[in-house]
């Protein structure tokens, strides 16, 4: 099956994790790959090995806090692939610190990148997708966008929470553009993110213990609801969010 031939996807902070999945499975659907990422080693590292799979793939350095980069990141990619279809606004980053440990630094950083970067991204690419007849925007927040908890970071919901209002505004600005905006909210996904969890046996069977479905999610079931809610088969759903949880936010 291939969703996306002749479609151009964009990508932040897809050099690894989350987003480099994200990468190869809409690569894997013949669509024209542009990942942004400040891990320049890793993003052409990716670039090369989706090229030889013969996947059409472009990294480009990019700071999603700074919207200068954006607009060259932009300038680049309507250069070689005249278009932007879809925008995965992926980058994020996390802190674990409650409200009094968290620094105004940290504070700031954390909703720079995860926050703004998602603002600069959807505010850039907008204007081109309705030069273009149309787009889909997909935002990667949190379950922690949608509860918070005790132990969760306070910087880290709150920039997924706005994220998430960020996703409705979008949806409800330019939908007579037809461009449509939705938000994925993973919970506890094998990623590099938890690793201090997974590498910590104990606790790793304490935390599954919570799931009612019993493990970590995989970046794999993260990522094909990402291509879902991009692709024409969502024609009709645009300000929603999609949890994808193994049932947490269930209990």
């Amino acid at each position: 099956m291939h969703r996306f031939s002749d479609k151009v996807v964009f990508i932040s902070g897809g050099a690894k994790g989350q987003g480099a999945v994200e990468a190869k499975m809409f690569g894997s659907e013949n669509a024209k790959v542009i990942i942004g990422d400040i891990l320049d080693d890793s993003g052409k590292a990716l670039e090369k090995e989706l090229n030889s799979l013969g996947i059409n793939c472009t990294y480009l350095h990019l700071d999603v806090t700074n919207e200068s980069e954006w607009e060259a990141a932009y300038a680049q990619a309507l250069s070689k692939y005249s278009g932007l279809d879809i925008l995965i606004n992926n980058a994020g980053i996390v802190s674990r610190a409650s409200i009094t440990e968290t620094s105004l630094d940290e504070w700031e950083k954390v909703l720079s990148v995860n926050a703004t970067g998602s603002f600069l991204g959807t505010k850039l690419g907008v204007p081109i997708m309705k030069d273009l007849g149309g787009g889909s925007i997909v935002n990667i927040s949190s379950t922690g966008g949608l509860v918070s908890s005790p132990t969760l970071g306070a910087a880290y919901a709150s920039s997924k929470a706005a994220m998430h209002l960020l996703t409705k505004t979008t949806a409800l600005q330019y939908a007579n553009d037809n461009i449509r905006c939705n938000s994925v909210h993973p919970g506890p996904i094998d990623t590099d993110m938890l690793s201090e969890i997974t590498n910590n046996s104990d606790l790793l069977k304490k935390y599954q213990e919570k799931i009612p479905l019993g493990r970590l999610g995989r970046p794999e079931e993260v990522a094909h609801a990402v291509l879902f809610l991009a692709s024409d088969e969502a024609s009709f759903i645009t300000g929603t969010e999609l949890i994808i949880d193994g049932g947490m936010l269930a209990q």
